[in-house]
């Protein structure tokens, strides 16, 4: 079920590791930003979008990971759109992406997956503005609708994750650290946050979210690292390249 987070602003969270599929209301119809998760979500967010009664004009993947790159043919044959880094890597990577989301979740039009173009200079049907960066993923974006005081945040700033810095590119300490930097000024306009997954922050929790993750941040140069989300055993691998890439083992 969509829920209101803001004017013209909804947000369907799937069962998969708290995923948000964010609707935004453009001015030539709507935008869906990484819908998702498995496929009978997929079917039950076309379900919701079509009780909206406005058309589906375009798809914005915040990032090139498996679970942002989804589609669904309900959603119409509409361009769907990234930063040109992101699209680049996504096309690169699709059939890495489409075994993972087939190993991942259950029913998705694996056909459909990482099917994106760059978005256009000008924007093209995608509202607000695009705060790229290269924290957690090559080409990652957050999109700032500031005239409705809104922040899609992409696999940023979680209640339920903890930052999780790409093991695969050095320096992703800094990259993270800059990115942290980048929304927060961007967050300077958002009363509402809205992440990759996890909880809508609003108000107040907004700046808590920056917080709690430059704390874990500043942990992690200190070799420790620890967080309240940690208490999810699966995310031990993830903390430990963490810890692995803020204090590389001396030669």
């Amino acid at each position: 079920m969509l829920t209101q987070a803001a004017d013209g602003v909804w947000v369907r969270q799937s069962g998969w590791v708290w995923s948000n599929a964010t609707v935004v209301r453009g001015d030539d119809g709507l935008i869906l930003v990484d819908p998702g998760i498995d496929g009978a979500e997929l079917d039950e967010l076309a379900d919701d979008v079509e009780r909206l009664g406005v058309p589906v004009v375009a798809g914005f993947s915040t990032h090139p990971h498996w679970d942002h790159l989804l589609w669904h043919s309900r959603f119409g044959d509409v361009p769907r759109y990234a930063t040109a880094a992101c699209a680049q890597t996504a096309g690169d990577a699709r059939e890495r992406a489409q075994a993972m989301a087939a190993e991942s979740a259950s029913g998705i039009p694996l056909e459909l997956i990482g099917l994106i173009t760059p978005l256009p200079a000008d924007g093209g049907p995608v509202p607000g503005e695009l705060v790229e960066h290269e924290g957690h993923a090559v080409g990652h974006a957050a999109v700032l609708l500031a005239d409705r005081g809104v922040l899609i945040a992409g696999d940023m700033l979680s209640d339920i994750l903890i930052p999780l810095l790409d093991p695969r590119r050095p320096g992703q300490l800094d990259a993270y650290m800059s990115a942290l930097d980048l929304l927060e000024a961007a967050a300077q306009h958002a009363t509402v946050l809205i992440p990759g997954h996890g909880t809508v922050a609003q108000g107040p929790e907004v700046a808590a979210r920056f917080a709690a993750d430059r704390a874990y941040l500043d942990a992690l140069v200190q070799g420790d690292g620890t967080d309240p989300r940690l208490s999810q055993e699966w995310l031990a691998g993830p903390h430990q390249s963490n810890l692995n890439q803020a204090r590389p083992i001396s030669d």
